[in-house]
């Protein structure tokens, strides 16, 4: 499976943008998928997860409240809206897939990643 994220900008702080991850390849395997982010000099960090039912979902603590994923899997795609950003926001926001049905917030279970897609939030 292939990953490609987009959607990703530069915006003011408050504002909102939503990302997507479009998967293609082996799309009829059942997969979760999971956003993570990396800012400069940071580690890779966890901040959303759905699952394959879209029924299991798990957010960072930074990203609860503001932060919604939800998938479309007629589309194969997988969605996270990303509201009322902060400027530590800014990052390369990554999606991942792995090939269970369950949500992980867990970097080293995912199995495959797309590109990353840059957000910036200005102060």
């Amino acid at each position: 499976v292939q990953l490609q994220a987009s959607g990703g900008g530069l915006v003011q702080t408050g504002g909102c943008l939503r990302l997507s991850c479009a998967a293609s390849g082996r799309t009829y395997a059942s997969y979760a998928v999971g956003w993570f982010r990396q800012a400069p000099g940071k580690e890779r960090e966890f901040v959303a997860t759905i699952a394959w039912s879209g029924r299991s979902i798990y957010y960072a603590d930074s990203a609860k409240g503001r932060f919604t994923i939800s998938r479309d899997n007629i589309k194969n795609t997988v969605y996270l809206q990303m509201n009322s950003l902060k400027p530590e926001d800014t990052a390369i926001y990554y999606c991942a897939g792995r090939y269970s049905r369950s949500s992980s917030s867990v970097t080293s279970e995912y199995d495959y990643w797309g590109q990353g897609t840059q957000v910036t939030v200005s102060s």
